[in-house]
């Protein structure tokens, strides 16, 4: 079985906190984008995961991986998975490509093995491997609370196209975090704003309220360049996804989107061009 497993990016992320067990509350705007990697599920004796990328761990570091143990058990099925990962989503860039991986494998043995499960159950096998993964399993757009957990379906985002550009230089989400405690927060998002331009199918004023916390903090060399492309050829809004250092621009025109792509890929190999999705994984093989 074949699950497409779609990047995500964040239209907003606000702070709000740290827990006593040193989490962070959080407040993000999220959608599913059509950046995705395909991930081949196979039923088998035990739990084995191949990458096509070079660099990824296989074994029980996976989030993959990790996801196929959460599934067996909770469902108590003695089985396992074959799962190969044709990577495209690049990792550490703030796409949750290893979430969106482990969301498939979830979708996939579902289907496979027959569970038949809601959705929400699915999402709290989910919530125990990664944060992220909940949301990759439902995508759209969502808001997520918490440590990201807590999801609200809200009206999608109007159709547009995103070019999505990784620089050269890896942040650490760790890193990230650590540095937001050291120097707290600053300038604080319009989250009623964001939403209210969203309901009011407003893509102009969305993208121009699109805003990540960690940009005030987190330096990304090549972060103003890009923005500075992206701008020249229209972009209505631009921002960090994630901790990073994934930047994305959104354009209300296709040819706009192009331009953009066809000179950022001169310089960053990393650099994709998409739309949103209203689905987090879909089988597409089976």
């Amino acid at each position: 079985m074949k699950v497409k497993a779609c990047a995500k990016i964040n239209l907003m992320l606000d702070i709000l906190g740290k827990r006593e067990n040193g989490y962070h509350d959080l407040y993000m705007l999220m959608q599913s984008v059509s950046l995705c990697d395909e991930v081949e599920v196979e039923k088998a004796q035990s739990i084995h995961v191949s990458c096509s990328a070079p660099g990824i761990p296989t074994d029980e570091r996976n989030i993959a991986y990790k996801a196929a143990q959460a599934f067996f058990e909770a469902t108590g099925i003695q089985g396992g998975a074959d799962i190969h990962i044709q990577k495209i989503i690049p990792s550490q860039a703030g796409l949750a490509g290893g979430s969106a991986d482990g969301a498939a494998v979830i979708v996939a043995l579902d289907a496979l093995y027959q569970t038949d499960m809601h959705y929400y159950e699915m999402c709290d096998i989910g919530a125990k491997v990664g944060a992220d993964v909940p949301f990759c399993i439902v995508g759209k757009t969502r808001i997520c609370r918490g440590i990201g957990d807590k999801m609200e379906l809200i009206r999608p985002i109007e159709d547009c196209h995103i070019v999505i550009v990784k620089p050269h230089k890896d942040v650490s989400t760790a890193e990230a975090y650590a540095e937001y405690d050291k120097i707290g927060w600053r300038r604080k998002p319009d989250q009623k704003g964001i939403v209210r331009a969203i309901n009011f199918s407003d893509l102009k004023e969305t993208a121009r309220l699109c805003e990540n916390v960690f940009e005030q903090f987190i330096e990304v060399g090549e972060r103003p360049a890009i923005k500075a492309v992206l701008r020249k050829y229209g972009a209505l809004g631009s921002c960090m996804s994630g901790s990073g250092p994934s930047i994305f621009g959104i354009f209300d025109e296709q040819d706009k989107a192009q331009a953009a792509y066809d000179e950022l890929k001169q310089s960053f190999e990393e650099t994709f061009l998409c739309t949103p999705t209203y689905y987090g994984c879909k089988i597409v093989e089976d």
